[in-house]
C-alpha cells in the first residue's frame, strides 16, 4: 500500500501540471457590514468609473451598494444572468467601453461574477466582488462562458478579483432553499479540490475545512436564516470552498456544467444533484480521500454522507424532479465527456457518466455497486 492510500501526504506524490497556478484575489475583506466600505477598496484601486453589475433580482442591493461609491460609480447593470452566455458578455463589453468604465463591482453570485469575469477576460479592467451566495466563484480566475448552448471554461490571471468582499449581512436575504443548494456547490469545491492533482496540501486542508464548516453551519442557516451567526459561518464555508476551487475541477464540474448550460437547471441546484452521485463514482478510485471525507460528515462512505446531509437541508438530489428524463441521458453523457480535462481520479468514460446520471435521475441513495468499474 503506498503512502497516498494510506492517507500520508509524500511531496513526491504532488504536481502541478503546466499552466497551473492555483492563484488567488490579493485582498479579502471579511466581516459583518464590510460592503459599508466598499468605495475604500474601489479607491485602492485608483478607479474613478466604477459599474456595478447584477442580476436583475439583485437590482435594489446593487443600488445600496452603488450609493456607496459616490461619485465613483458609473451606473448600474442589472443584466446578469446564469452560465454568461457570451451575447451577454460582449454586449457588456461594449457597455463598459461606451462608459467608459475603468473597474468593475460585482453584486450577487456566480452569475453577476461571471459577467464581471468574461469583461476583464477581454477588456483586462480591475473588478471588485461581493458575494452573496456560497458559489465561490470569487475566489478563482476560472469561468464557464456559454457559447452556442455549451459551456466552456476559461481559465486566465485577468479574470482574477482584486479583492473580495465578504459581507454576512448581504447574504440574510439569501432564501433558505437557494441557500441549501448554494452551499452543496461549496461542499462540491471542497471534496473535488482533495483528488485533483492540481491542488495542493494548502488547498486540501482548506477543502476539509470548508466540508466540516458547512456542514456545522448550514442545518442552523436552515433553521432560522436570520441568524447572523449562522451566516458568517456559511460564508466562511463558502470563502474556504472558493479557496478549494483554486486548487483546480474535475467530472463533478463537468457534470453540473452541462446540466446548467445545456439542460436549464440553476447552477446550484446542478452542483448539489451532481454531487453524491460523482462522489460515488469517484470513491474507490481515492480511497484514503473519501474516507477523509466520510469521518468529516460523520458518515460510513463519502458519497452516503453527502446525500444524507443534502436531503437534511432539503438540497435537491434528483434530476427527475427539475426536467430531465431517461431520454436525455446519452446527449448529456456525450457533452460531459467531451468536458473531461484529465484531472479526475477514474477515467471519464461513457459506461461510468451515464451511471452517474441514471442514478441522479432516480435520486436515490447512492450504492456502491451502481458504480463498479
Amino acid at each position: 500500500m503506498s503512502s497516498s492510500e494510506r492517507g500520508e501526504f509524500d511531496g513526491a506524490d504532488f504536481a502541478t501540471p503546466g499552466g497551473v497556478y492555483n492563484a488567488m484575489p490579493p485582498r479579502i475583506v471579511f466581516g459583518a457590514g464590510a460592503a459599508v466600505r466598499v468605495a475604500e477598496e474601489v479607491a485602492r484601486l485608483d478607479a474613478r468609473r466604477t459599474l456595478v453589475v447584477c442580476t436583475p433580482g439583485r437590482n435594489e442591493m446593487a443600488h445600496r451598494v452603488a450609493d456607496r461609491l459616490g461619485d465613483l460609480c458609473a451606473g448600474v447593470y442589472p443584466e446578469a444572468v446564469s452560465q454568461v452566455p457570451i451575447e451577454l458578455a460582449r454586449t457588456a463589453r461594449a457597455h463598459v467601453a461606451e462608459h467608459g468604465v475603468d473597474c468593475l463591482l460585482a453584486v450577487g453570485g456566480g452569475a453577476a461574477i461571471g459577467l464581471a469575469k468574461a469583461v476583464s477576460l477581454e477588456t483586462g479592467k480591475a473588478y471588485i466582488a461581493i458575494p452573496t451566495t456560497y458559489s465561490g466563484s470569487e475566489m478563482t480566475g476560472f469561468c464557464g462562458i456559454t457559447i452556442d448552448g455549451v459551456k466552456r471554461m476559461h481559465t486566465s490571471l485577468r479574470m482574477l478579483a482584486h479583492t473580495v468582499v465578504y459581507d454576512p449581512e448581504l447574504t440574510l436575504s439569501l432564501p433558505a432553499q437557494v441557500s441549501a443548494e448554494s452551499a452543496m456547490n461549496a461542499m462540491a469545491h471542497c471534496i473535488e479540490a482533495l483528488y485533483v492533482s492540481t491542488a495542493s496540501p494548502v488547498i486540501a486542508t482548506a477543502a476539509l475545512e470548508g466540508i466540516r464548516v458547512l456542514r456545522g453551519s448550514l442545518p442552523r442557516v436552515m433553521r432560522d436564516p436570520s441568524d447572523l451567526q449562522a451566516r458568517r459561518g456559511a460564508l466562511y464555508g463558502a470563502y474556504l470552498g472558493g479557496v478549494a476551487l483554486t486548487g483546480g475541477f474535475a467530472l463533478h464540474h463537468g457534470v453540473a456544467h452541462v446540466l446548467g448550460a445545456s439542460y436549464g437547471i440553476p447552477h446550484a441546484t446542478s452542483h448539489s444533484i451532481a454531487l453524491p452521485y460523482v462522489t460515488a463514482f469517484n470513491e474507490t478510485a481515492c480511497p484514503a480521500v473519501m474516507a477523509k471525507v466520510a469521518q468529516v460528515l460523520d458518515a460510513d462512505t463519502a458519497a452516503g454522507g453527502v446525500y444524507d446531509f443534502a436531503r437534511s437541508v432539503g438540497a435537491p438530489v434528483s434530476l427527475a424532479d427539475h426536467g430531465m428524463t431517461s431520454r436525455d441521458i446519452e446527449r448529456c453523457t456525450e457533452l460531459v465527456i467531451e468536458t473531461d480535462n484529465g484531472l479526475n481520479p477514474r477515467s471519464v468514460q461513457a459506461r461510468g457518466v451515464r451511471s452517474i446520471l441514471e442514478a441522479a435521475l432516480s435520486g436515490e441513495r447512492p450504492r456502491a455497486e451502481a458504480f463498479a468499474a
